[in-house]
């Protein structure tokens, strides 16, 4: 049964600017696991954007309570290339009391726009 569903996009340029302009921002929103590839290399820009609008996307299938922490959900890659969803804290928490037992995500990003589905299952 689908829980919540949510959808979300972020202007890759815009995105990039306000990681340039906000330092340690980027530490704020993302766990290194995101970050970081796993020849410990940075992630490009787009695919920060697109693990950002997944966390978005993320609280509106959680209901966009108040008081998530973006550091409670983490989008990391398998080896297969299917992006994985891990929830702790606050975000863990909503998730039990809707009775989320499973997440399905899709991560995408082309001409200058990152998106990203989730969709909740109890």
């Amino acid at each position: 049964m689908i829980v919540g569903v949510g959808i979300d996009v972020a202007e890759i340029g815009r995105f990039a600017a306000a990681l340039e302009r906000t330092p340690g921002m980027a530490d704020r929103l993302f766990l290194p696991g995101e970050l970081l590839l796993p020849t410990g290399e940075r992630r490009g820009i787009a695919s920060l954007a697109a693990r950002f609008a997944a966390k978005e996307a993320l609280a509106k299938a959680l209901g966009a309570p108040a008081g998530l922490h973006w550091l409670d959900a983490e989008i990391t890659t398998e080896p297969s290339g299917r992006p994985r969803l891990t929830v702790t804290g606050t975000v863990a928490a909503r998730a039990a009391e809707l009775g989320v037992r499973g997440w399905h995500v899709s991560l995408s990003h082309d001409a200058g726009v990152a998106s990203a589905v989730v969709i909740a299952e109890g």
